[in-house]
């Protein structure tokens, strides 16, 4: 049995060490043992569904939405061009835990994401080097395997359904407290459920222990991104996700100010980033440019310049792994997908740093929307292996964006458009982000273009054959559709019985779990 905490103003109780005993909101503490010499901790902390530009730090006009993080940027190291390498919450912090691409890190259920994979997660290797491991919110996304058991667990019921500053205050304290008594170093993953939905709404009661955010946003005072119409319940609906902006960045100040209190924060790592964007059409679960950018801030006392920026270098969170490995001189058990970037950190050179390479292989729900992406600094490139004319794209994180959309598409061609390219999209898409920087020009069947799409698609090849893509033989029959659909059942036997039932992928409920 582990250790029992006893907070001011909080009840904790006492937890076995076990899979399933673990009760929402209570932890149990690292266990007791020799002291160690002093070891550079890890905090990790994550966003949930954050567009990168909704950031004053990242150039977002809206009206003091982030202070706390802005300060911290001011204090730490920020990149510009920093990606995760799935748009979807779990694939993505699948790949933070394994440093593998998704069809490379162990099997387990479309839906959940999670198995019995060999692979030795980034937990279990600190744990081996006398970490305590602890977790905060958004557990069974973050947690591969299904035996694995951190030794502080802090489900999202004990932190206001992940929406509570104040809990994340006093976890955090409580987590850190227990790694001094025991002499253990620490790697502590803070998983905000902000600004996921449901967004905060002032017209509706707070639920679950959740806390209302420090200030709240009129629909004049946002700004909607690019790739969205911006309409009247588009702004409604986006002042809402500010509000939960705002709530994320609360949450965060309160994790540093317990970081702080400890004494541990200059002995410590602090990683910030976000597991996707924005829970709205064309974003989240695609491989947009805005799907897959995220904010990344990074703070090591000593080595990172503060205020120092990173505007040249694509950082991929597949990186993660073998970065903060590297920190910590621990030698990773095996070859990674990714590469470290500690140079980055230090402000030293690092070449070939030059595009990002994403996929998608399922949606909520666990239809197959199979999509692999490359993005530099010129164009983005978009393969869509269900995209035949006849499937739908229907994801359950589209919320009232998309039904402003649809009723603004009865009278307005432009958006009309815009929905069909939602649903339907085409096998190929090619985007110049230097003068369409919101992807709204597919320019994939332009001829003026044609040098381009084919330097892609030679690069799309050869990284499928270096990472053992089970997608290649999908995407080198694209121009034979037969072969392509044979292919593409092998890989999807669930898309068969879809595509013969009739059925229509996708959910329409705003509010997804995801």
């Amino acid at each position: 049995m582990k250790s029992v905490f006893i907070i001011p103003f909080l009840f904790l109780a006492v937890l076995f060490h076990g899979a399933g005993k673990e009760e929402p909101g209570n932890a149990a503490a690292p266990g007791a043992g020799s002291p160690a010499a002093k070891k550079l901790n890890v905090l990790f902390f994550t966003a949930d569904d954050l567009d990168r530009n909704s950031l004053g730090c990242y150039g977002a006009v809206v009206p003091d939405v982030s202070p706390n993080l802005d300060r911290f940027a001011r204090q730490a190291m920020l990149f510009k061009k920093a990606y995760v390498n799935s748009s979807w919450c779990v694939p993505s912090r699948r790949i933070f835990a394994t440093g593998l691409y998704i069809h490379n890190n162990g099997p387990g259920e479309p839906w959940t994401m999670r198995g019995p994979a060999k692979t030795p997660l980034i937990m279990e290797v600190l744990r081996s080097h006398n970490y305590a491991v602890g977790i905060m919110g958004k557990v069974g996304h973050s947690t591969p395997k299904n035996n694995f058991e951190w030794d502080y667990t802090v489900h999202p019921e004990g932190l206001g359904d992940g929406r509570s500053p104040q809990q994340y205050y006093l976890h955090t304290k409580a987590f850190i407290d227990s790694c001094k008594k025991s002499g253990k170093p620490f790697y502590l993953m803070v998983n905000s459920h902000d600004p996921h939905r449901p967004f905060f709404d002032p017209a509706l009661p707070l639920q679950g222990g959740a806390e209302k955010p420090s200030r709240i946003y009129r629909p004049d005072e946002i700004t909607v991104p690019g790739f969205v119409p911006d309409l009247p319940l588009v702004r409604k609906e986006l002042s809402c996700y500010y509000n939960s902006t705002r709530r994320l960045d609360d949450t965060f100040g309160k994790v540093m100010q317990a970081l702080e209190e400890s004494g541990e924060a200059e002995n410590t790592l602090i990683i910030f980033l976000s597991d996707n964007g924005i829970a709205i059409p064309f974003a989240k679960c695609n491989a947009y440019e805005a799907s897959n950018r995220t904010p990344l801030i990074i703070k090591w006392p000593g080595v990172t310049v503060p205020g120092s920026v990173n505007d040249q270098d694509y950082v991929p969170t597949i990186d993660f792994y073998p970065t903060v490995l590297d920190a910590l001189d621990i030698p990773s058990p095996l070859q990674t997908d990714g590469q470290s970037f500690l140079s980055l950190l230090k402000r030293e050179a690092h070449t070939g740093r030059n595009a990002v390479y994403t996929e998608v292989n399922y949606k909520s729900g666990g239809e197959p929307v199979p999509m692999r992406g490359i993005i530099n600094a010129s164009f983005s490139y978009i393969f869509n292996a269900w995209s035949d004319g006849k499937r739908i794209y229907r994801n359950n994180n589209e919320g009232l964006t998309l039904e402003a959309m649809q009723q603004a598409a009865k009278t307005d061609n432009v958006i009309a458009a815009r929905v069909k390219t939602l649903f339907y999209r085409e096998p190929e898409e090619l985007y110049d982000l230097q003068k369409d920087p919101h992807s709204l020009h597919n320019l994939i069947h332009d001829p003026q273009y044609l040098a381009q799409a084919n330097a892609f698609r030679s690069e799309m090849t050869a990284w499928m054959q270096k990472n053992h893509d089970p997608l290649l033989a999908v995407y080198q029959n694209r121009d034979k559709p037969a072969m392509a659909l044979e292919a593409y059942y092998r890989i999807y036997p669930e898309a068969k019985i879809l595509d013969q039932s009739g059925k229509l992928p996708g959910k329409k409920n705003r509010n997804d779990t995801d």
